[in-house]
């Protein structure tokens, strides 16, 4: 399904804490290469980090809900991240997210059944010349149009 390492193995989370703990803002090192070693940053880590680090879990917890490139919550294994930005919008982006949610039977922030895909409606991506963009991972797809949704999905 996907290369994420469950929760219930802290051997990684603890390697992770032990090179970062005593640094100033170690935190935020932490919660990054925790979540790209789970996939998602669940109370279950937040509350070893906290412990971990000698800090309250509302502070860790503030850190992941204030920081949009957190998630608490298994995102699939592809995320699809259409941008909504100014340019894209005018664009038609909704129409794409529109396409790209009913291609694969989510609404904008869920994840199909499968674990495979995660469908995010995100602001400027930094590539307004190509709008409407969106992204699949480190993907870039640009001049997008709804009619591309079933072609783009099948590649993955």
């Amino acid at each position: 399904m996907d290369d994420f390492v469950s929760i219930d193995n802290l051997t990684p989370l603890k390697e992770i804490i032990a090179k970062h703990k005593g640094a100033p803002g170690c935190a935020m090192p932490i919660l990054q290469e925790a979540q790209e070693v789970y996939g998602y940053l669940p109370i279950e880590l937040q509350k070893t980090i906290a412990e971990e680090l000698g800090v309250s879990l509302s502070e860790i917890f503030g850190i992941v809900t204030f920081y949009t490139q957190f998630t608490l919550v298994r995102k699939g294994k592809y995320r699809v991240g259409i941008c909504l930005g100014t340019a894209c919008y005018v664009r038609g982006a909704q129409n794409i997210v529109d396409r790209f949610c009913r291609e694969l039977n989510v609404e904008v922030g869920g994840t199909t059944p499968d674990m495979k895909f995660t469908v995010d409606a995100t602001r400027c991506l930094g590539a307004c010349g190509l709008a409407p963009v969106m992204m699949i991972n480190e993907d870039v797809y640009g001049a997008l149009t709804p009619d591309m949704a079933p072609d783009i999905i099948a590649k993955y």
